[in-house]
């Protein structure tokens, strides 16, 4: 069905609510999860649905461009999008450490599955899935203290894996970031402080890790709090590094109905969305607003896809 395929990460850059509705319990607005591995992920549906927005003030109405790739605004049984996002499963989290602020962590789960579709996008990855025990984390010495490292309240011994990890952790600052004075100070600091836990361990953190933000209705007329206006807002964490595929068709019509200027090279179609043509601009290396609350700056993310040259 898709002939073409490319791996993209995607980088918070603010807090970001990819929300999944109302929720029992003490957090009224939570974020979006798998149900299996309770780990954070963006929706394919909202990362379409935002990229069409953004794509929309970018082109307008050219060629009718936006709905012969994305799919038609109203009558579905039209044709179908020439363009397809898989959901965007979590790689990177950032944990607050004792020694330098903050680290990304990631597990073995979390490496597999990113390795997995870097294979299905054509893209080599020469390193290995390491093993990481329970209580135990690879990680660079210097970031150790008193021979632990120290995540919140917890603390890791340092296990055999350093070598594995400092090629994941280069492999990822060379991939994960576009280039440019901008992303070094992330890159650099994403090869140097990449810590792999256990998924054990690295499931409490993608579970409690969470930016939750208090919200108070204000009344209109008083200028006050609103009685019974206050909720909770869960919020993934900037800093935060999710991965996922872009796949693209050739265009789709029915035989009477074939544009002039039909793409039909389904390379084609995912660069006109990626990379723009010259005249009309794509979401490569673009902040893309994507879930709610964007008024107040939450939903920033950088869209880097990654080609097999890279």
């Amino acid at each position: 069905m898709f002939a073409a395929q490319q791996l993209v990460f995607y980088y918070a850059t603010s807090p970001a609510h990819m929300g999944a509705g109302t929720a029992v319990g003490a957090i009224d607005s939570p974020i979006q999860r798998e149900v299996h591995t309770q780990h954070p992920q963006f929706a394919a549906s909202g990362i379409k649905g935002a990229v069409r927005h953004h794509l929309h003030a970018l082109w307008g109405k050219t060629d009718h461009l936006l709905e012969r790739l994305f799919g038609p605004e109203t009558d579905a049984s039209e044709h179908a999008g020439a363009v397809a996002f898989s959901d965007a499963q979590l790689m990177c989290l950032p944990v607050r450490a004792l020694k330098g602020g903050f680290v990304y962590a990631t597990c073995p789960l979390a490496l597999a599955r990113a390795k997995r579709l870097a294979g299905m996008a054509g893209l080599p990855c020469p390193w290995e899935v390491p093993a990481i025990p329970d209580n135990q984390a690879a990680v660079r010495k210097e970031l150790l203290s008193q021979d632990r490292l120290v995540l919140e309240a917890f603390t890791f011994a340092p296990c055999e894996a350093e070598t594995g990890r400092q090629a994941i952790a280069e492999w990822l600052a060379r991939h994960a970031l576009p280039p440019g004075a901008e992303n070094a100070f992330f890159a650099e600091k994403l090869q140097k402080d990449l810590v792999i836990l256990s998924d054990t361990d690295f499931a409490h953190f993608a579970r409690h890790g969470m930016v939750v933000e208090p919200h108070v209705r204000i009344d209109d007329l008083s200028g006050t709090a609103d009685g019974g206006g206050l909720f909770y807002v869960e919020n993934l964490p900037p800093e935060s590094l999710l991965v996922g595929l872009v796949q693209a068709s050739v265009e789709r019509y029915k035989k009477d109905k074939k544009p002039e200027n039909a793409l039909e090279d389904a390379g084609e179609v995912l660069s006109r969305v990626l990379q723009g043509d010259g005249t009309l601009p794509g979401i490569a290396d673009r902040i893309v607003q994507m879930g709610g609350d964007g008024s107040t700056g939450r939903g920033l993310i950088l869209i880097h896809p990654v080609s097999r040259e890279a």
